[in-house]
């Protein structure tokens, strides 16, 4: 937005800000929370504090650096009431779970270590934090945040008192701290339609186990070796030698093959050609099967409830059944991607696809989140800095998509038209 566009809106930016920092104690910290939105929202390469402060014309650097990084305001209220703002706007029908790294020099910053970067597509030093977003069609928002810790920064007590991680802070998987945020929202009474993940964590069957234990929904990318029974194999026990020791369990005979084995031995003619939606240019199509599988592996655990359910008092050894949904398109020579989901047994291959396919919400909100609101732009390097500007680049975001779906948003005026407006800068 130019300095224009920041100024129509700034009395219902006044608004948002009184409700959403409401749980601010303090009327001035409010007022820099207001600042540094409009900081945020306004053009500019870059969103470092330095900068927005030197193009708002109430901007003052000291003071932003003291509500972002040393202020002591709590940003989880703050995070809470957004979500309750943003949910029923949006309508989502999908929770998405992923993760954004940052690009990071030195070793001071909160979280920063040499590891994968996404941003750059190689190991590199970076900051990682795992992200819970909601999404619809037509509106996508992130609901919750966390940094994720290396193990590294278990045992560092100098570079973890520099940066005020707090003593009970410690490393944590990804795919946990993604059931942290889903616990967090459920404790606010926010539960998802669906969930759906890549297969950096729905590979994963402990999240997946975890879900199902929470009665959640999902629908989970996964990578092609993972192994799966059909669905109508039956495990079976030995017969017991003897009347003395215990009774075998149940269990497969035959090896589980691979995603890639049950997909391709379905044959090309069992793929359907189906559309999940309209893209810029095309309707994006392709050609997709899904059946009913038994996912096994080492990591995949004995369920809990089939077993509390066995009339035998003993497992009987079926593991529980759910969709495997391929996509084959026209020119590949094998099956590409895969998916995982306990969704009903009746439910339609279309809608598999649709939720499936529903990620690519999340590269609009990065790239706003980014390119637009500064995420990546911040230059502190403590633990409570970070989370409030996350808190804060969400709080921008969520205005700006409030604005962009309500119907009595005012049209923008050309800049051609527009009469000027001095900034700070000028």
């Amino acid at each position: 937005m130019d300095a224009y566009e920041v100024e129509r809106v700034r009395a219902e930016l006044g608004v948002f800000v009184a409700d959403v920092f409401a749980s601010v104690p303090r009327r001035d910290q409010r007022a820099k929370g207001d600042c540094y939105l409009r900081g945020l929202m306004l053009d500019g390469r870059r969103k470092s504090i330095q900068a927005m402060a030197a193009r708002l014309a109430d901007g003052n650097e000291q003071n932003l650096q003291q509500f972002v990084n040393q202020s002591t305001w709590d940003p989880v209220p703050v995070q809470r009431r957004i979500c309750e703002r943003m949910l029923p706007l949006i309508d989502p029908a999908v929770w998405i779970i992923d993760d954004v790294s940052v690009p990071k020099d030195g070793r001071m910053s909160a979280g920063v270590a040499p590891q994968y970067c996404g941003a750059l597509g190689k190991r590199a030093n970076c900051q990682v934090a795992v992200t819970v977003h909601a999404a619809a069609d037509t509106a996508s928002c992130p609901l919750q945040w966390r940094l994720f810790l290396p193990s590294e920064w278990d045992s560092d007590a100098h570079r973890r008192s520099r940066c005020r991680i707090p003593p009970t802070t410690g490393h944590r998987e990804k795919w946990r701290l993604a059931l942290d945020m889903l616990d967090t929202l459920a404790a606010w009474d926010m539960t998802p339609p669906v969930v759906v993940a890549d297969a950096a964590y729905g590979t994963n069957a402990h999240l997946r186990a975890a879900l199902a234990e929470r009665s959640l929904a999902y629908v989970l990318a996964v990578r092609p070796d993972i192994t799966a029974h059909p669905f109508d194999a039956q495990p079976v026990a030995p017969p017991r030698k003897g009347p003395v020791g215990c009774t075998p369990q149940p269990r497969y005979r035959q090896p589980a093959p691979s995603l890639t084995t049950l997909a391709t031995g379905l044959g090309q003619h069992t793929f359907t050609t189906l559309t999940w939606r309209q893209g810029s240019r095309r309707p994006l199509r392709s050609r997709f099967a899904a059946v009913r599988v038994r996912p096994a592996g080492h990591a995949v655990e004995r369920p809990v409830k089939a077993a509390a359910s066995s009339t035998q008092g003993w497992w009987d050894g079926v593991l529980p059944d759910c969709w495997l949904l391929a996509e084959w398109p026209a020119q590949a020579p094998a099956p590409t991607d895969y998916w995982l989901s306990n969704l009903p047994a009746d439910t339609p291959i279309a809608k598999l696809v649709r939720l499936a396919k529903a990620r690519w919400r999340i590269e609009h909100d990065y790239r706003e989140l980014k390119h637009g609101l500064g995420l990546d732009h911040f230059e502190g390097r403590s633990w409570a800095g970070w989370h409030h500007h996350v808190t804060l680049v969400t709080a921008a975001h969520a205005f700006l998509t409030e604005q962009r779906l309500s119907p009595k948003a005012p049209t923008p005026v050309s800049r051609s038209t527009r009469p000027s407006t001095p900034s700070r800068a000028s």
